[in-house]
């Protein structure tokens, strides 16, 4: 809750805004806004805690402070103070857009998003399994605005300061900030090449997460910080020396090694701290490979080598393509200090991360203070953000490999948007408002009629970019429209999604099929005069598990309605055994073969009749059902009706085949469902002709539906064979309107 306080603050604020409105006609460089945006931030922030419990003024000093030692551009430092101001004003976006510019009010507004969900998921009570999941949150969200750096650079200054004011207060740190730091901002620290940064946060998060480690370590060392800065400080000024005495043009860098490193180092290789020789390094630069050798031969005369620690990676490089000269050697205390050679070209390629951030750096006054860049510069710095982004896509697959390796393929292809709750979704590359709404709740997504991308109404196809608030429109009732599942407008973009439309006019075309079926059944027993009959009773003894499932199949013409009448009427006295053997005897002249050129496998001469309700033909896999009156009843074997009739007396099931001879013509039922309209059966009957199918049966039914009419046919043609039919159904399916065509 905002305290009386902070309201008075946020009008204080408002008039701010306007004097200094009306004051700025011109932009302002760096400075000037550093200087304003304090001035601007200090009335709003004094007093008031963060929920950490550091100081909110203090936290914003310290951010801006950090942002200073690593080279920030004043700019930069400016939006320090106004993130955190915005916390307290009424619409701080717009106001620090009057005040300072549109490209501060955006900075703002990116940050404060993700200051917004850090603090939720720091405030909420979750077990480990959760923890996991809300790191991978704040990485995700990190990813999000990688378009934006200084939201990044930002964000990694505000956690080591959050850090530092732990480590000063001597307040314990809560164990899933350490985590996150240790898992994810060191990482993304050491991704975009910022050292000074990386090696803290890592010594901060190891100390608050295993203190015991920590000091032992420090005590090993058997020396302060301090004091080893210094001593690598005197090394370093010793050999640039002889090696500008030699003519020889190097830059020469050195630091100490960071107790995390040292603690990695030790537990990774088994190693005691005696054998852990690059405690301290020196960095030497040249300009090209023979003054790597010649700096190397004057290492080994301004210092003591140690045998059997040299590595040459120019010669043999790396199979990541690092390529450097690796020497351990004595200082004149006798403590051993690594050495690395190496030129401009392959520094760079080791730290691609630190080339593309001083770039980046670089545009704090000229790219991001309002003040235009020459093109040169521009192309620069696109190259600078490409760069960071590839090491930012290459750390998130070091993550995805431990997760699922094939997660790591896909993430080239995601954005992160967010709800107006602050919450992250994340969608395929060109997601829309539908598919966002989908991701919430396929309720939502069925619903949605229309959205919002960062509080403007969009069209529902509108290819979504990452780090937008999306907020959708929806209706209190209602479906998704067909047009969505159309790829050329463009309204899904996920599998998912284009998935939950599908299914909801299955549904409805399942619907459709139940309640034709349920009509066909209730007029059946109204014929009979059985309407007392329970359908659930009734679908039980036919061997379905509900109606509903009975009337599906009926509704499909799968499953014939004279089972339902040999249940409903009493059944027939069974004839004499001697005229059931009379009727299934057939002439021997006929050959073996029943009707339809069907043989009886192992039997002689029975008579075969054709079942109507699955219309078997060449060459379908068939079986036989000896009935009591028409001989063997031939069915195919996927019939509904047969695998019931088996189920239910397997003792009259008999094996059969087709003939060799077969020189007859076959009756089957073609099932077309389609969107009903003027001239379908003519267009479905030209189909039949061209084909020269010869149709003996024709049944329609139009049911009027939300889609305007739905027709349902059934056509009886004649064929020799099935091979036929298959190219018959490819051209009704490709008929105007025709949704479903198939045999039955």
């Amino acid at each position: 809750m905002r305290t009386a306080e902070a309201s008075e603050a946020a009008v204080d604020a408002a008039a701010i805004v306007e004097l200094a409105a009306r004051e700025t006609g011109v932009a302002e460089d760096g400075a000037v806004a550093l200087e304003r945006a304090r001035a601007f931030a200090e009335p709003l922030l004094a007093g008031h805690l963060l929920d950490t419990g550091e100081p909110a003024l203090v936290h914003a000093d310290g951010v801006a402070a950090i942002l200073q030692a690593i080279g920030a551009a004043p700019s930069m430092r400016a939006a320090a103070y106004l993130v955190y101001a915005g916390d307290y004003l009424q619409h701080p976006e717009e106001m620090v857009a009057k005040a300072f510019g549109q490209s501060y009010a955006s900075l703002v507004t990116h940050t404060r998003r993700l200051v917004q969900i850090q603090r939720a998921t720091r405030a909420a009570n979750v077990l480990e399994a959760q923890r996991q999941q809300q790191a991978e949150q704040v990485r995700k969200m990190l990813l999000a605005f990688s378009h934006d750096l200084r939201v990044v650079l930002l964000r990694l200054a505000s956690r080591l300061q959050t850090l530092r004011w732990y480590a000063a207060e001597r307040v314990p740190c809560p164990q899933v900030l350490a985590e996150e730091t240790q898992q994810i901002f060191a990482p993304l620290a050491n991704r975009l090449g910022i050292w000074q940064i990386k090696w803290e946060l890592e010594d901060l998060a190891f100390r608050f997460l295993q203190p015991d480690e920590y000091k032992r370590i420090a005590r090993l060392l058997d020396e302060k910080r301090v004091e080893r800065e210094q001593r690598i400080e005197g090394a370093r000024r010793r050999l640039r020396e002889r090696l500008a005495e030699a003519g020889i043009r190097a830059e020469v860098q050195g630091r100490p090694k960071h107790l995390h490193s040292i603690w990695k180092k030790m537990r990774g290789k088994g190693l005691p701290i005696e054998r852990v020789f690059d405690l301290s390094a020196l960095r030497v630069i040249v300009d090209d490979v023979a003054g790597c050798y010649a700096a190397l031969s004057r290492v080994h005369e301004c210092f003591r080598p140690v045998d059997g620690e040299y590595d040459d990676y120019i010669a043999r490089p790396k199979p990541n393509g690092y390529q450097s000269l690796h020497t351990v050697v004595l200082d004149d205390d006798g403590r051993p200090l690594e050495v690395q050679i190496r030129t401009r070209a392959m520094h760079e390629h080791a730290e691609h991360g630190v080339a593309a951030h001083w770039m980046y750096k670089e545009a704090g006054v000229r790219g991001y203070a309002g003040v235009s860049a020459s093109g040169d510069f521009n192309e620069r710095l696109a190259e600078a953000r490409k760069a960071v982004l590839r090491e930012l896509l290459a750390w998130e697959r070091d993550f995805a490999t431990t997760r699922d390796a094939a997660a790591s393929a896909v993430f080239d292809d995601r954005i992160y948007v967010f709800t107006p709750q602050v919450s992250i979704i994340d969608l395929p590359v060109g997601g829309t408002p539908v598919d966002f709404a989908y991701a919430l709740h396929t309720d939502l997504g069925h619903r949605c009629r229309g959205a919002r991308v960062d509080g403007a109404m969009v069209p529902l196809n509108t290819a979504l970019v990452s780090g937008q608030t999306i907020e959708i429109v929806a209706a209190k009732e209602g479906g998704p429209s067909m047009d969505w599942l159309n790829p050329e407008l463009g309204y899904l973009k996920s599998p998912r999604a284009k998935a939950k439309v599908r299914a909801w006019f299955n549904a409805q075309a399942q619907g459709l099929t139940v309640a034709r079926g349920r009509e066909l059944v209730e007029r059946l027993l109204q014929r009979e005069g059985k309407t007392a009959v329970k359908l659930e009773t009734l679908a039980e003894q036919l061997g379905f598990k509900t109606a509903d499932a009975l009337f599906e199949v009926v509704g499909k013409d799968e499953f014939s309605l004279r089972n339902i009448e040999q249940i409903l009427r009493p059944a027939a006295p069974a004839p004499a055994e001697e005229d059931e053997g009379i009727a299934l005897r057939r002439p021997r002249h006929d050959g073996g073969k029943g009707k339809g050129g069907v043989l009886v496998v192992g039997v002689d001469s029975l008579l075969t009749t054709l079942a109507r309700c699955c219309r078997p033909a060449p060459p379908d896999a068939i079986g036989g059902f000896v009935t009591r009156a028409k001989g063997v009843a031939i069915h195919r074997r996927d019939c509904s009706n047969f695998r019931h009739m088996a189920q239910k007396d397997p003792g009259r099931v008999i094996e059969v085949e087709w003939g060799r001879e077969r020189d007859g013509v076959y009756p089957l039922d073609v099932i077309i469902e389609a969107s009903d309209r003027q001239g379908l059966l003519r267009d479905i009957s030209e189909v039949f002709a061209k084909e020269k199918m010869n149709v003996i049966g024709v049944h329609t039914q139009s049911v009027k539906d939300a889609r305007g009419g739905t027709a349902w046919m059934t056509f009886t043609v004649e064929v020799c064979d099935t091979a036929r039919l298959t190219q018959v159904l490819k051209q009704l399916a490709g008929i105007g309107g025709v949704r479903h065509a198939r045999r039955r």
